[in-house]
């Protein structure tokens, strides 16, 4: 499985406001990130619908992140344009699954995207930024 573009895209965004800790026009997040501006919006745009980062218009307008960098996650801001993450799409309500419930696959798929999940949110950006590793390196 591959992470979405977008999802990555997201990553790269935080991860340079976090680094930052100052507020940054959309089109230096772009050039800096190496996002196409117009995907870097539609990106801004939902994480600032997710509370990940906050926007300021205006000619001193930029983004900014609605937290410290402590206490976001990786999970967060993956989730924040992607949804919650599961393996399988058998995983999700709007997904009717007519063997879900005698499918041994199921508890499977639920289980590794439970770990999944636990090992993204261990994960913040100021120890990404940092170069440390999460205080639980096992999966």
């Amino acid at each position: 499985m591959v992470m979405t573009l977008e999802a990555d895209y997201a990553v790269r965004i935080v991860d340079i406001l976090s680094a930052s800790n100052k507020k940054i026009d959309a089109r230096k997040i772009s050039e800096n990130t190496q996002v196409p501006l117009r995907f870097a919006l539609k990106i801004l745009r939902k994480l600032v619908a997710s509370g990940l980062i906050v926007s300021y218009k205006g000619a001193h307008g930029g983004y900014m992140l609605a937290r410290q960098p402590k206490d976001i996650t990786l999970r967060e801001v993956i989730e924040s344009v992607e949804g919650p993450y599961m393996i399988n799409r058998c995983q999700h309500d709007e997904y009717s699954c007519s063997h879900t419930a005698q499918c041994r696959f199921h508890q499977i798929y639920n289980e590794i995207s439970s770990m999944v999940r636990s090992k993204l949110e261990s994960y913040t950006f100021d120890t990404l930024s940092s170069g440390q590793d999460s205080d639980d390196n096992s999966i």
